[in-house]
């Protein structure tokens, strides 16, 4: 894995390839940044005879950091049935929207949360899709229909065969069809064209719909709400146990509607900001200048059919910005 010649030199520039890759199989920047700080520091314990006779440090370190996130989403599944109501991926700001803004962005420029490309692949739909397959699942469908990896290289980080390896693949495949999940590196060359001009107009339709919903709640509208919201649309929050959020998934257009009104009269002072949010168009809501939610929608025939509320301060880190 990895495109980085024979030697050391090219090691340090390997960084953001690893950033990116650990944050799609983990969800989240605080693990992925963990990761590649754990495989950096085995490569730097190895002799240096031993650095010498890698051929590839690039491919050396991916297939570490894979194992070392295959191993985290193992864990991870313990310590998710003990998190304090429902677990989300971390959200990623796209710092160009802050600056320009000219306002306060997220977090300085060594976030590792800057280095992550923000395509479909990254998209809170996405990755909810992801957290729903195996841990080897994930890896194989990650490092191969994302990052196109060979399974032949896969097999070694799973320790698996490749036709294992590819079977595993063709399973979360199947799941992300299910889930009617964005496209992702899977789209056929020859259809290159269409999907991007589709892609484009996915996304603008989507960033009307999400300014229709941020002015109907500043107005506490709740028809509007409704109106905008598919009728068995779907809202999940994530408050870590650390800030009020609803523990369970709140179902029904209707119903998100009124918790959506309910909030809006109990936080007075909260700005909404449109902003990209893993790439698509969200809401961030600001109180004091300081980011309190992070929402991302994934939206059908102009109509939001899911929420994802991220209000977990540990997770809204790379929203922060330096003190």
């Amino acid at each position: 894995m990895g495109t980085v010649g024979a030697g050391t030199d090219g090691v340090a520039g390997e960084r953001r390839q690893l950033i990116n890759v650990a944050y799609r199989l983990l969800g989240s920047v605080t693990e992925a940044e963990d990761a590649v700080q754990d495989a950096y520091a085995r490569w730097y314990g190895l002799s240096r005879s031993r650095r010498e006779e890698i051929l590839s440090p690039g491919a050396w370190l991916t297939t570490v950091t894979s194992r070392i996130c295959l191993d985290l989403l193992g864990s991870a599944r313990a310590r998710r049935e003990r998190y304090v109501g429902a677990w989300l991926p971390e959200p990623l700001p796209d710092r160009t929207e802050w600056d320009h803004a000219g306002g306060a962005g997220p977090a300085g420029p060594a976030d590792p949360a800057d280095q992550i490309v923000l395509d479909e692949s990254v998209t809170m739909a996405f990755l909810v899709v992801l957290e729903s397959m195996t841990p080897a699942e994930r890896v194989a469908f990650v490092l191969h229909d994302v990052f196109r990896y060979p399974f032949a290289e896969i097999a070694d980080v799973l320790g698996r065969t490749p036709a294992a390896s590819k079977q595993l693949a063709a399973s979360a495949r199947r799941r992300v069809s299910a889930a009617r999940a964005p496209e992702t590196a899977t789209t056929p060359p020859t259809a290159t064209a269409t999907a991007t001009a589709t892609a484009t107009a996915t996304a603008t339709s989507r960033a009307d719909v999400v300014r229709q919903v941020k002015e109907a709640w500043e107005t506490q509208d709740i028809a509007a709400l409704v109106g905008l919201l598919d009728p068995a649309a779907v809202m999940t929050a994530d408050g870590g146990g650390m800030v009020g959020a609803a523990l369970r998934p709140v179902e029904g257009g209707a119903r998100i509607a009124q918790y959506m009104a309910a909030i809006a009269g109990k936080t007075p002072g909260l700005a909404l900001l449109e902003r990209s949010v893993n790439g698509v168009p969200g809401l961030v809501a600001q109180r004091a200048g300081v980011v309190m939610t992070v929402a991302s929608f994934d939206v059908s025939d102009g109509r939001v059919t899911r929420i994802w509320v991220v209000r977990n301060p540990e997770k809204l880190r790379p929203w922060t910005p330096p003190r």
